[in-house]
Protein backbone atom coordinates (compact mmCIF):
# COMPACT_ATOMS: atom_id res chain seq x y z
CA UNK A 1 0.00 0.00 0.00
CA UNK A 2 1.25 3.33 -1.03
CA UNK A 3 2.33 5.39 1.98
CA UNK A 4 1.44 9.51 1.67
CA UNK A 5 4.05 11.61 0.97
CA UNK A 6 4.60 14.70 3.14
CA UNK A 7 7.11 17.62 3.02
CA UNK A 8 7.82 19.83 5.82
CA UNK A 9 8.77 23.30 4.91
CA UNK A 10 10.44 24.40 8.27
CA UNK A 11 13.14 26.20 9.75
CA UNK A 12 13.24 25.20 13.20
CA UNK A 13 15.11 22.18 13.72
CA UNK A 14 13.44 21.13 17.06
CA UNK A 15 10.36 21.41 15.13
CA UNK A 16 11.04 19.40 12.07
CA UNK A 17 12.81 16.66 14.17
CA UNK A 18 9.07 16.58 16.21
CA UNK A 19 7.25 16.96 13.14
CA UNK A 20 9.45 14.51 11.20
CA UNK A 21 9.51 11.52 13.93
CA UNK A 22 5.75 11.91 14.40
CA UNK A 23 5.10 11.70 11.04
CA UNK A 24 7.13 8.66 10.51
CA UNK A 25 5.35 6.88 13.48
CA UNK A 26 1.54 7.76 11.58
CA UNK A 27 3.22 6.03 8.40
CA UNK A 28 3.68 9.05 6.21
CA UNK A 29 6.56 9.01 4.03
CA UNK A 30 8.57 12.38 5.08
CA UNK A 31 11.02 15.03 3.46
CA UNK A 32 12.04 18.01 5.51
CA UNK A 33 13.34 21.33 3.86
CA UNK A 34 14.61 24.57 5.75
CA UNK A 35 13.22 27.32 3.05
CA UNK A 36 11.05 28.31 1.12
CA UNK A 37 13.51 27.91 -2.32
CA UNK A 38 14.04 24.47 -0.90
CA UNK A 39 10.42 23.72 -0.50
CA UNK A 40 9.61 24.30 -3.86
CA UNK A 41 12.49 22.12 -5.04
CA UNK A 42 11.46 19.55 -3.32
CA UNK A 43 7.66 19.78 -4.29
CA UNK A 44 9.06 19.00 -7.84
CA UNK A 45 11.56 16.27 -7.02
CA UNK A 46 9.73 14.68 -4.06
CA UNK A 47 6.37 14.91 -5.57
CA UNK A 48 4.80 15.03 -1.62
CA UNK A 49 0.56 14.05 -1.22
CA UNK A 50 0.92 17.28 1.51
CA UNK A 51 3.22 19.93 2.48
CA UNK A 52 3.34 21.29 5.93
CA UNK A 53 4.63 24.93 5.26
CA UNK A 54 5.85 27.25 8.35
CA UNK A 55 4.87 30.96 7.65
CA UNK A 56 8.37 32.26 8.96
CA UNK A 57 11.00 31.16 7.09
CA UNK A 58 14.53 32.53 6.12
CA UNK A 59 14.49 33.98 2.17
CA UNK A 60 10.94 33.27 0.74
CA UNK A 61 8.12 33.78 3.68
CA UNK A 62 5.35 31.06 3.66
CA UNK A 63 2.89 33.31 1.73
CA UNK A 64 5.34 33.85 -0.83
CA UNK A 65 6.00 30.32 -1.17
CA UNK A 66 2.78 29.09 -1.44
CA UNK A 67 2.13 31.74 -3.66
CA UNK A 68 4.65 30.44 -6.03
CA UNK A 69 3.65 26.69 -5.73
CA UNK A 70 0.09 27.65 -6.58
CA UNK A 71 1.34 28.73 -9.70
CA UNK A 72 2.06 25.32 -11.18
CA UNK A 73 1.01 22.73 -8.64
CA UNK A 74 -2.58 21.73 -6.60
CA UNK A 75 -0.84 19.57 -3.91
CA UNK A 76 -2.60 19.91 -1.02
CA UNK A 77 -0.77 22.90 1.44
CA UNK A 78 -1.47 23.24 5.13
CA UNK A 79 -0.08 26.38 6.69
CA UNK A 80 1.80 26.31 10.06
CA UNK A 81 1.06 29.72 11.27
CA UNK A 82 4.04 30.48 14.00
CA UNK A 83 3.49 34.25 14.18
CA UNK A 84 0.36 34.21 16.23
CA UNK A 85 -1.01 36.80 13.65
CA UNK A 86 -4.36 36.68 12.50
CA UNK A 87 -4.02 38.51 9.68
CA UNK A 88 -1.23 35.78 8.52
CA UNK A 89 -3.69 33.05 8.28
CA UNK A 90 -6.14 35.52 6.13
CA UNK A 91 -3.19 35.91 3.42
CA UNK A 92 -1.94 32.45 3.29
CA UNK A 93 -5.46 30.75 3.04
CA UNK A 94 -5.93 33.97 0.37
CA UNK A 95 -2.66 32.54 -1.08
CA UNK A 96 -3.94 29.38 -1.79
CA UNK A 97 -3.27 26.85 1.65
CA UNK A 98 -5.91 24.19 2.22
CA UNK A 99 -5.78 25.11 6.06
CA UNK A 100 -3.62 26.77 8.46
CA UNK A 101 -3.14 25.49 12.27
CA UNK A 102 -2.03 28.43 14.56
CA UNK A 103 0.89 27.21 16.69
CA UNK A 104 1.25 26.44 19.89
CA UNK A 105 -1.08 23.62 18.12
CA UNK A 106 -1.41 19.96 18.73
CA UNK A 107 0.11 17.21 17.09
CA UNK A 108 -3.22 14.79 16.94
CA UNK A 109 -5.03 18.19 15.75
CA UNK A 110 -2.48 18.58 13.20
CA UNK A 111 -2.50 15.01 12.27
CA UNK A 112 -6.75 15.35 11.58
CA UNK A 113 -6.33 18.38 10.05
CA UNK A 114 -4.19 16.28 7.77
CA UNK A 115 -6.28 13.72 7.09
CA UNK A 116 -8.88 15.73 6.19
CA UNK A 117 -7.36 17.55 3.54
CA UNK A 118 -5.85 14.30 2.57
CA UNK A 119 -9.48 13.17 1.97
CA UNK A 120 -10.34 16.10 0.64
CA UNK A 121 -7.66 15.50 -2.17
CA UNK A 122 -8.76 11.85 -3.18
CA UNK A 123 -12.17 13.16 -3.16
CA UNK A 124 -10.83 15.77 -6.12
CA UNK A 125 -8.94 13.35 -7.55
CA UNK A 126 -11.32 10.65 -7.80
CA UNK A 127 -14.42 9.27 -10.12
CA UNK A 128 -18.05 9.73 -9.06
CA UNK A 129 -20.76 8.78 -10.63
CA UNK A 130 -21.88 9.63 -13.64
CA UNK A 131 -24.15 13.10 -12.99
CA UNK A 132 -25.60 15.93 -15.62
CA UNK A 133 -24.01 19.28 -14.69
CA UNK A 134 -26.68 21.05 -12.65
CA UNK A 135 -27.10 25.09 -13.71
CA UNK A 136 -28.12 28.03 -11.06
CA UNK A 137 -28.83 30.88 -13.31
CA UNK A 138 -25.15 31.49 -14.86
CA UNK A 139 -23.42 29.26 -12.51
CA UNK A 140 -22.80 25.90 -13.42
CA UNK A 141 -21.70 23.05 -11.08
CA UNK A 142 -20.33 19.49 -12.20
CA UNK A 143 -19.83 17.32 -9.21
CA UNK A 144 -18.97 14.71 -11.42
CA UNK A 145 -15.60 16.25 -13.08
CA UNK A 146 -15.91 18.35 -10.47
CA UNK A 147 -15.74 21.87 -12.81
CA UNK A 148 -17.67 25.09 -11.72
CA UNK A 149 -17.85 27.92 -14.71
CA UNK A 150 -19.61 31.26 -14.43
CA UNK A 151 -21.27 32.84 -17.44
CA UNK A 152 -19.48 30.09 -19.54
CA UNK A 153 -16.08 30.78 -18.28
CA UNK A 154 -14.24 28.00 -16.11
CA UNK A 155 -13.40 28.67 -12.44
CA UNK A 156 -10.38 27.78 -10.71
CA UNK A 157 -11.64 26.76 -7.26
CA UNK A 158 -9.69 24.68 -4.91
CA UNK A 159 -10.21 21.31 -3.44
CA UNK A 160 -11.23 23.01 -0.11
CA UNK A 161 -13.60 25.66 -2.13
CA UNK A 162 -15.23 23.08 -4.49
CA UNK A 163 -16.54 20.89 -1.50
CA UNK A 164 -17.93 24.23 0.43
CA UNK A 165 -19.73 24.71 -2.88
CA UNK A 166 -20.42 21.03 -3.14
CA UNK A 167 -22.45 20.87 0.69
CA UNK A 168 -24.22 24.11 -0.04
CA UNK A 169 -25.33 23.33 -3.85
CA UNK A 170 -26.31 19.68 -1.60
CA UNK A 171 -28.73 21.68 0.59
CA UNK A 172 -29.86 24.13 -1.96
CA UNK A 173 -32.80 26.32 -0.41
CA UNK A 174 -32.07 25.59 2.99
CA UNK A 175 -29.68 27.10 6.03
CA UNK A 176 -26.88 25.23 6.43
CA UNK A 177 -25.62 26.00 9.95
CA UNK A 178 -21.47 26.99 10.72
CA UNK A 179 -21.06 24.02 12.52
CA UNK A 180 -23.10 22.00 9.94
CA UNK A 181 -20.26 23.67 6.94
CA UNK A 182 -17.35 23.15 9.24
CA UNK A 183 -17.74 19.19 10.22
CA UNK A 184 -18.81 18.17 6.85
CA UNK A 185 -16.01 19.81 4.97
CA UNK A 186 -12.83 20.16 7.93
CA UNK A 187 -14.37 17.27 10.50
CA UNK A 188 -15.39 17.71 13.97
CA UNK A 189 -12.16 18.60 15.31
CA UNK A 190 -13.15 22.24 13.35
CA UNK A 191 -16.67 22.56 14.41
CA UNK A 192 -16.22 25.75 16.51
CA UNK A 193 -13.87 27.76 14.16
CA UNK A 194 -16.28 29.56 12.59
CA UNK A 195 -13.97 32.75 11.74
CA UNK A 196 -11.79 30.34 9.82
CA UNK A 197 -15.20 29.51 7.54
CA UNK A 198 -16.11 33.53 7.54
CA UNK A 199 -12.48 33.54 5.42
CA UNK A 200 -13.10 30.57 2.81
CA UNK A 201 -16.51 31.54 2.26
CA UNK A 202 -15.63 35.30 1.42
CA UNK A 203 -12.48 33.85 -1.10
CA UNK A 204 -15.54 31.64 -2.84
CA UNK A 205 -18.39 34.19 -2.95
CA UNK A 206 -15.29 36.22 -4.86
CA UNK A 207 -15.15 33.71 -7.46
CA UNK A 208 -18.65 33.42 -7.77
CA UNK A 209 -20.63 36.53 -7.41
CA UNK A 210 -19.27 39.41 -9.60
CA UNK A 211 -20.95 41.99 -7.23
CA UNK A 212 -20.04 41.57 -3.70
CA UNK A 213 -22.83 43.68 -2.45
CA UNK A 214 -25.71 41.92 -4.86
CA UNK A 215 -25.09 38.14 -3.98
CA UNK A 216 -27.13 35.78 -6.51
CA UNK A 217 -25.83 32.33 -5.33
CA UNK A 218 -24.61 32.09 -1.56
CA UNK A 219 -26.14 34.21 0.95
CA UNK A 220 -25.70 34.90 4.84
CA UNK A 221 -27.75 34.27 7.28
CA UNK A 222 -26.58 36.39 10.24
CA UNK A 223 -24.70 34.40 13.38
CA UNK A 224 -26.10 31.12 11.84
CA UNK A 225 -24.74 30.00 8.89
CA UNK A 226 -25.29 29.98 4.62
CA UNK A 227 -27.95 29.39 2.41
CA UNK A 228 -27.35 28.39 -0.92
CA UNK A 229 -30.06 30.07 -3.42
CA UNK A 230 -31.69 28.64 -6.53
CA UNK A 231 -33.14 25.22 -8.01
CA UNK A 232 -30.95 23.52 -10.29
CA UNK A 233 -31.87 22.24 -13.55
CA UNK A 234 -29.63 20.39 -16.03
CA UNK A 235 -26.95 21.48 -18.28
CA UNK A 236 -26.35 19.45 -20.86
CA UNK A 237 -23.09 20.57 -23.44
CA UNK A 238 -22.45 24.19 -23.65
CA UNK A 239 -23.74 26.32 -20.36
CA UNK A 240 -26.93 28.46 -21.75
CA UNK A 241 -27.60 31.62 -19.26
CA UNK A 242 -30.94 31.65 -17.76
CA UNK A 243 -32.59 34.16 -15.54
CA UNK A 244 -33.08 32.81 -11.55
CA UNK A 245 -34.81 34.60 -9.12
CA UNK A 246 -32.89 35.51 -5.86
Amino acid sequence: MKRDRVLVVERNPQLQRLLRAQLIAEAFEVQVAERGEDGILATAEFEPDLILLALSLPGLTGVETCCRLRKWTSTSIIALNDRGQGQDTVEVLDAGADDCVSAPFHIPELLARMRAVLRRARDWGGSDAPQAPLQYGNLVVDLASRRVSLEDRPLHLTPTEFELLRVLTSCAGRMVTHRELLTRVWGSAAAGEVQYLHVYLSQLRRKLEPRSDSPRHIFTEPGVGYRFSGTPTASFGTPTITREDT
